[in-house]
C-alpha cells in the first residue's frame, strides 16, 4: 500500500478523533477512558503481529526496521494501557463509598 495513503488515513483519523473527544462531556471521560484502554490492548496485538510479519520481509533492512518500529509500538501501547488503567482506577476510587472506620487522607 502507498505510504502517502497511510499517512493521509492517520492524519484524518487524528483530526476526527480530536474533535470527537473534544465534544465529550466530562462526566463520560472515565467510561470513555476504559473503552480506550481496551482499544489500546488491541493496538498491542496489532504491533506484535507487525513485528511477527516483519520477519517475512524480503530485505534485511525491512526486517530490522519492522522489528524496531513494531517494538516501539508495543512499548508505547503498553505504557498507554497501564497509565490509562491507573488513571481510571484513581478516578473510580474517588466515587467509592468510605467505610465507617476509614480516615480521610
Amino acid at each position: 500500500m502507498n505510504p502517502i495513503f497511510l499517512i493521509l488515513i492517520f492524519a484524518v483519523a487524528t483530526v476526527v478523533g480530536y474533535f470527537i473527544i473534544k465534544n465529550v462531556p466530562s462526566l463520560l471521560h472515565t467510561p470513555l477512558m476504559s473503552g480506550m484502554n481496551a482499544l489500546s490492548g488491541i493496538t498491542i496485538l496489532g504491533a506484535i503481529a507487525a513485528v511477527g510479519l516483519s520477519v517475512i520481509a524480503v530485505k534485511q533492512q525491512d526486517v530490522i526496521l519492522g522489528q524496531v518500529l513494531g517494538g516501539l509500538a508495543v512499548i508505547a501501547a503498553t505504557i498507554n494501557v497501564v497509565g490509562g488503567f491507573g488513571v481510571t482506577h484513581r478516578m473510580l476510587k474517588m466515587f467509592s463509598k468510605k467505610k465507617k472506620g476509614d480516615k480521610q487522607s
